[in-house]
Order: C-alpha cells, then structure tokens, then sequence
C-alpha cells in the first residue's frame, strides 16, 4: 500500500476510495483513558469528528508541465459532490447527536472553488434546522484546535484541508496510532488506520495496532454488528486503562509490550468495562445488503438555475519576454470580437498596471473578454487560439464563463 514519494505510482488506497467512489472519510477522535496528552492532563475531553470530501479536490492529482519551469496542478471542486459528502456529515451529526457543525474552508482566497464548497453547506444546512452550522477559516480553525478543541464537534472539509486537519486532530488524543476511518460511499466502504504504511518497522512487532482495530470496530458497527464491536472496544479501553501499552506511548516507568502482546491483553480483557468510556452493548442487527445489479455509471449533475454565455477566455502562454512586448503583440490578435484585458503573472497582474518589484516566470494569462460583454461561442475561442498561436506557444485555455450576471471565474490579485 506504500505510495512512493514524487514519483509516477498512484497511491493504491486513494485509488480505492475513488474507483468505488467512497465519498466520505469519517475520522473520529477521542480522549482515551490511559493515553496521556497535554489535554488530558488538563482534564479537557476531546470528541471530534472530521469529515473529510474523499474524490475530489487536488487529490485528482491531474497535473502538468506548462513550461520546464511551471507545473500546474487542477482543483476540482464539484457542486453534486460536495453535496454529497456534506449531507453525509450532516445525517452522521444528526444521529451522533452532535451540538454543531463546522465548516472547515479557505473561501477568502480560493473564492470560487472553496466558495462553491462553502456555498453548498448552508444549503444543506437548511434542511438540517436543528444543528448549529456554521463556518470558519481553515488556518483558523487549525489555531483554535489546539488551544480549545474541546468546543468542536464534528468538522466538514474539502479533500487536502481535511488531510491535514485530520493529522492534527490525531496529534490531540496521541498521535496517529489513535486514529481509525471509515471511507464511506453508497454502496462500498473501506475502513483502515489514518497513518499509512511503516516500512521502517515492518516485521519488527512493535507496531500499535490501536487505529486499526478501532477502524475495524467502526466496521463491525457499520454492518451492526454492535454487540461485537462494543465488547471488543471495551476489552481495548479497560487494556489501556490498565497501563499496557507498546513503546510510542504511555508511562515511560512501566515497560512496553509488543503488538502480540498487546492483542494478546486485549482478548483476555473480553467482557471486562473500563471505568472511563464504556461502550453500551447494543445486540446485533446485521443488515442483509442489497445485491449490486449497477448497469452503467451513475452520472450526478445539478440543474442550471441561469443561462450560461462565454464571455471571454483565458490563454496560458509561455514568454520570457516583458508584460508590454507581450500585450503588444497580443492585442494585434484580439481582431473585432476581443479586448485584451490584462496579463498576470502567477496569479498576480502585470499589465496594464503592475509593479516592478513582481518577480516574473516564463508563464503568462492574458486575458480577453468580449468587446461590449456580447456572448461568444467556442469558434470565436478557436480562431483567436490559432491566430495567438502564431507568436506564442499556449500551455493552456480556460473558458471565461456567465451564468445569468454571475461572473464564474476570479480576478487576478491587483485587478
């Protein structure tokens, strides 16, 4: 399951996930009685819940080489899918009987991408009147984790920001050998421990193997078998309660036991309840699962609420000349249906108005609009592809979009 780093191999679990579209990853976080932390110490429970989007966003890992200097990588952050994971959060929330739900997002910056994202959670939210919704920076949010994490409950995150929250959050309750998940989809999910794999201790039995069982807990829940899993968390707890423990954790006075040893603890701890976090033993009800007869693809797509015109584009080029040699030669192309409206640099704009203190790389967006907002159509796109092409080899295009007087696409920073 090791995914090399910076080389061609796909990740072999994110293809997993993707492949049986498993759209949310649930990764729950506890104070454990026994597994001491800074706030544990200080008497400060912690139940956190993040739900993290588990298709989309970076983790595409759609990427390219615009220039020899210049990789982009594309943000896919969809309506249907967001929707998707984020009701999922709210349904969980509702029968964890939670007291809020965050959003976690960077909507200030990525203004369309995380704000579509954004956007969808009060939606969602309407339907759910009584949680408490509400929203917060993701940099923020990171902040007020480790100094009040005890007044978050269950947390809602695009794909990458919920990556790293969820280590955070496994850094709370004693690091990732605590963290179990569930990737959770319609009809396949897949439960495994938040830390990958540990090559460095492979075959040495000194592994903890808590976040695993846990997640496999959380499996035997998820097909009812819950009189099961409450008996084996409850000889997990009263085990840790007891001082055992393997060598990345606990009182460091008392000696540590290996993975066998550990598991060994747990089965003769069977029938046995902790004093703190007993789990109620609930009897089975074991589901009968629906036979899978999916004959194509399902395909999500939400309606268009206002009619959608192409007012422009924007041309990725590369130049290693000046933003005026360029939008000089630019605007001889713009013909009789283009302005060129300005060229940016990295995001941040260098013509018509721009600074000299701008450092510059080999890659440009020159933009042009419609003269007079008229609407375009792709061939009017294509011939102005053609003629540009003729003084500069473009990397890339993107369509600059309308729906109704919405403009569907950001400014560059000094714009």
């Amino acid at each position: 399951m090791e995914t090399p780093k910076g080389k061609g191999v796909k990740s072999i679990n994110v293809t997993a996930r993707k492949t049986w579209n498993t759209y949310a990853n649930k990764r729950a976080f506890q104070s454990l009685h026994g597994v001491d932390t800074v706030f544990s110490k200080a008497g400060i429970p912690i139940d956190i819940t993040v739900v993290r989007e588990n298709i989309e966003d970076t983790y595409g890992g759609v990427e390219h080489m615009l220039t020899h200097d210049v990789a982009l990588s594309r943000r896919f952050i969809t309506r249907p899918g967001s929707m998707q994971v984020i009701r999922y959060a709210f349904e969980m929330a509702r029968q964890k009987k939670a007291r809020r739900i965050t959003c976690g997002h960077k909507a200030n910056i990525m203004k369309i991408t995380d704000g579509l994202f954004l956007e969808c959670f009060y939606e969602v939210a309407k339907e759910y009147p009584d949680l408490k919704a509400d929203d917060i920076i993701v940099d923020d949010l990171c902040m007020k984790l480790v100094t009040r994490p005890d007044t978050f409950d269950v947390v809602v995150l695009t794909n990458l920001q919920g990556d790293i929250v969820s280590d955070l959050c496994a850094g709370l309750v004693g690091g990732l050998g605590f963290a179990p998940s569930a990737n959770i989809g319609d009809h396949i999910s897949i439960f495994e421990a938040v830390h990958g794999t540990a090559p460095d201790i492979a075959g040495k039995n000194i592994a903890n193997p808590t976040a695993l069982l846990l997640s496999g807990i959380a499996m035997l829940r998820h097909v009812g078998l819950t009189e099961n899993a409450a008996v084996i968390e409850n000889a997990l707890l009263y085990t840790l309660e007891s001082g055992v423990r393997t060598g990345d954790f606990g009182d460091k006075s008392i000696a540590p036991v290996n993975t066998t040893q550990f598991a060994d603890a747990i089965i003769a701890n069977f029938g046995k309840m902790p004093a703190v976090g007993a789990k109620p033993i609930i009897p089975n009800k074991p589901g009968t699962p629906a036979p899978l007869k999916l004959v194509q693809n399902s395909m999500m797509e939400s309606s268009e609420t206002e009619p959608e015109s192409i007012v422009g584009v924007d041309l990725f080029i590369e130049s290693s000349e000046q933003p005026e040699a360029i939008a000089h030669k630019c605007q001889r192309h713009a013909g009789v249906k283009f302005n060129l409206i300005n060229i940016s640099n990295r995001g941040t704009q260098v013509w018509p108005t721009g600074s000299l203190y701008t450092n510059l790389v080999n890659q440009y967006n020159v933009r042009f609009e419609s003269i007079d907002g008229s609407a375009l159509n792709q061939q009017d796109v294509i011939g102005l592809y053609v003629s540009l092409s003729g003084n500069f080899k473009i990397c890339s295009l993107e369509l600059l979009n309308k729906w109704g007087d919405k403009k569907a696409y950001s400014l560059a920073q000094g714009q």
